[in-house]
């Protein structure tokens, strides 16, 4: 392993590779736990999916509730040592590839078994992820240095996780779920043998430290709620988050029934726009070396909306347009994945917590991007129920329903989420 102040100034593609790696199983385990498991269990056992839809709301609840608490627990590994931050890092892989093989292959075939079955299963796996995530995370923040390498630690933790977003697209259609299962555990071991020689954060000095935090303390939970910075770049995380899932929410409803694309063609749009997200990222580091990670965020924010403004004016057969708007709109993705969490890191740092409180950090704005999702499929698809849009339909009303919360309230979300990072973080920047 190689210290944090080793690296500060040298950090290079070994170090990138090594500490990033693990983003890869890490995404790539989350698309066929969301995506794939209700359609596989209404297919191939009959479960309806209402229950299916109750039992998937309900896990995901308690995984957002316990996210804080695995943020407070994360800390107390990483202060014990990094070995033991590892080591635990180790069985929760275990313990995730164990879940996802459940998942998928239960043993049991009656309905309230594999009911039962699946809530637990469910509920390991989230939290075996959930864990993991979290001290990935932090393990990153607290690595240090400037604005500049904070980003580089990100992208490359995000860019591998959008290489696992798709081989996780294509794995479970060309290979099927036994050789998916494999895949998984093989790139989760090779994860952790790489983080094992990443670059490894060092403690802070005691007179970097707040006074006020003390590990193990039940006020250590709710530290970061009590600061400022957190509670603003909170804000705008929100805000621009609830943005980028309504699109993401609505995008197949929008190809099919707007531009009215065969369904062929789905599977272009998304690899263009996931594809557009990693070519981008060194693009957005570059910037901010120029305009640093506030203002250079703001820039993707703006880019973003220019590029829905266009997309409003689309209709049936504007496919091609529409790669366009997927190929900007993946370009201005890589900001949202390159810069937030190296602000964060940024934002734990200077209130006095880094060392001691990163997992307390990360385990809140996990429970920020859940509930991103959440509230986004919860606005956006009753408003479009609401308005007369019913999957489908071709008439010219409902077709301007699904433009309008497709393209427009994203751009107006984005826009006050810009608004807030010029208020609340830029103009009180140093």
């Amino acid at each position: 392993m190689t210290s944090a102040t080793d690296t500060t100034s040298h950090w290079n593609w070994r170090a990138g590779l090594r500490y990033g790696a693990m983003g890869l199983p890490l995404t790539f385990v989350a698309l066929p736990l969301y995506i794939h498991l209700p359609n596989h269990y209404a297919k191939e056992f009959g479960i309806p999916l209402s229950v299916l839809g109750a039992l998937l709301l309900g896990a995901r609840l308690v995984d957002a509730v316990i996210d804080p608490l695995l943020g407070r627990w994360c800390d107390g590994l990483l202060a014990r040592s990094t070995r033991h931050a590892l080591a635990w890092a180790g069985a929760a892989c275990i313990a995730l590839a164990l879940g996802f093989v459940m998942l998928f292959f239960p043993p049991v075939r009656s309905e309230h078994a594999l009911l039962a079955w699946v809530a637990v299963s469910l509920v390991w796996s989230y939290a075996a992820y959930s864990a993991l995530s979290i001290l990935h995370q932090a393990w990153g923040a607290r690595l240090g240095g400037n604005e500049v390498y904070r980003s580089r630690v990100v992208a490359w933790r995000e860019g591998m996780g959008l290489v696992g977003v798709i081989l996780a697209s294509i794995a479970p259609i060309a290979l099927g779920f036994p050789a998916t299962s494999a895949l998984f555990s093989v790139a989760i071991g090779l994860g952790w043998w790489a983080w094992r020689y990443a670059p490894v954060p060092l403690p802070q000095s005691n007179s970097n430290l707040s006074p006020t935090y003390c590990a193990g303390q039940p006020s250590s939970l709710w530290l970061p709620l009590r600061r400022p910075g957190f509670r603003a770049l909170l804000a705008v995380f929100i805000v621009n988050g609830i943005a980028s899932a309504i699109p993401a929410t609505l995008i197949l409803f929008f190809i099919q029934d707007r531009l009215q694309a065969p369904d062929s063609s789905q599977a272009m749009f998304l690899g263009t726009y996931f594809a557009c997200a990693a070519v981008a990222m060194p693009l957005w580091l570059r910037l901010v070396r120029r305009l640093g990670l506030a203002r250079s965020w703001r820039l993707g924010m703006l880019l973003s909306v220019g590029v829905f403004l266009g997309a409003a004016q689309l209709g049936a057969g504007d496919t091609t347009a529409f790669w366009m708007v997927c190929a900007l709109s993946g370009a201005a993705l890589g900001s949202d994945l390159a810069i937030p969490a190296a602000l964060l890191a940024g934002t734990v740092a200077g209130a006095g917590d880094g060392g001691r409180a990163e997992g307390a950090y990360f385990g809140w704005w996990n429970f920020a991007t859940k509930f991103n999702l959440a509230l986004a499929a919860g606005l956006a698809l009753p408003l479009l129920a609401w308005w007369g849009y019913v999957p489908g339909t071709r008439s010219p009303a409902a077709l301007q329903t699904l433009t309008v919360v497709y393209c427009l309230l994203p751009c107006g979300l984005k826009a006050i989420a810009a608004l807030l990072l010029q208020t609340l973080i830029i103009r009180r920047s140093p």
